[in-house]
């Protein structure tokens, strides 16, 4: 699943490749990733203009529209299977490619859970990002004490929630919570102000790690690299790995480093 160093890749795929340069046409294979616009009001908007730079706030991408006449911006974001690329030929699993002179930006998606929207003006936008939490990469250690010190819930399902904080997903958190020592059925009432601080500091660092690569790396000194190993050893200290569901959504942890 997509999650913060994901779509940080995906935005730099459309900086690198897209700003500034002119849309010649907007194909939409598969109107089932529109949300709030139709085809042709997709093409109409875009067709003969071009993206500004683009940004991102936890799991969505931004990608102004210029010039900049009636604000509008496309809102992209990527459900469980989604990807943005940069590329010569159609794949079966694209459903909106915008052409541009030498090259294709294709939204390319499997489940088509979420999609792209076209938000007309800043409020739009505004109404998007006020129903999500502080960037998981902005967010402070002060701003993340207060929003779990007013929760009741498990921590893992607490830092899933976007309206709590923005962009973490499954694979960051089973890994932020494994390197911090906490057990993802902790009670966020139970945290300490230490744990908290531990936390922000783990998950500074593998943001910082997964961003560069553009993704949660699977290598086999993180949690992320041995979720999977038919071995299921815990990297630190190669005791059996715990697996279960926590929130609904597979969970694993070390039960050696991370007692309840």
């Amino acid at each position: 699943m997509p999650e913060l160093p994901d779509v940080e890749g995906f935005r730099r795929v459309l900086a690198d490749h897209a700003v500034g340069r002119r849309i010649r046409d907007v194909e939409v294979f598969d109107s089932g990733v529109l949300r709030g616009v139709n085809a042709a009001g997709l093409r109409q908007a875009l067709c003969g203009r071009s993206f500004g730079e683009p940004w991102r706030h936890g799991k969505y991408l931004f990608a102004p529209v210029a010039p900049r006449k009636d604000q509008a911006t496309l809102i992209l974001h990527f459900g469980m299977t989604g990807s943005l690329q940069w590329t010569a030929e159609r794949h079966r699993f694209d459903r909106v490619a915008f052409t541009f002179r030498g090259g294709r930006l294709a939204y390319r998606d499997l489940r088509k859970l979420h999609g792209l929207r076209l938000a007309h003006d800043p409020q739009e936008v505004s109404q998007v990002v006020s129903r999500l939490g502080p960037d998981a990469a902005d967010v402070s250690r002060e701003e993340l004490q207060q929003a779990l010190s007013r929760l009741r819930r498990q921590v893992k399902p607490a830092l899933m929630d976007q309206s709590v904080v923005a962009g973490l997903g499954n694979l960051l958190v089973d890994e932020i919570l494994w390197r911090a020592r906490i057990n993802p059925h902790r009670s966020t009432a139970d945290l300490r102000p230490s744990d908290v601080a531990d936390l922000y500091s783990r998950m500074r660092t593998v943001l910082r790690q997964s961003i560069a690569a553009a993704r949660v790396p699977p290598r086999k000194t993180w949690l992320t690299g041995r979720r999977d190993d038919p071995s299921g050893a815990c990297p630190r200290c190669g005791s059996p790995l715990s697996h279960g569901r926590l929130g609904g959504r597979s969970t694993t942890w070390c039960p050696t480093c991370q007692p309840r």
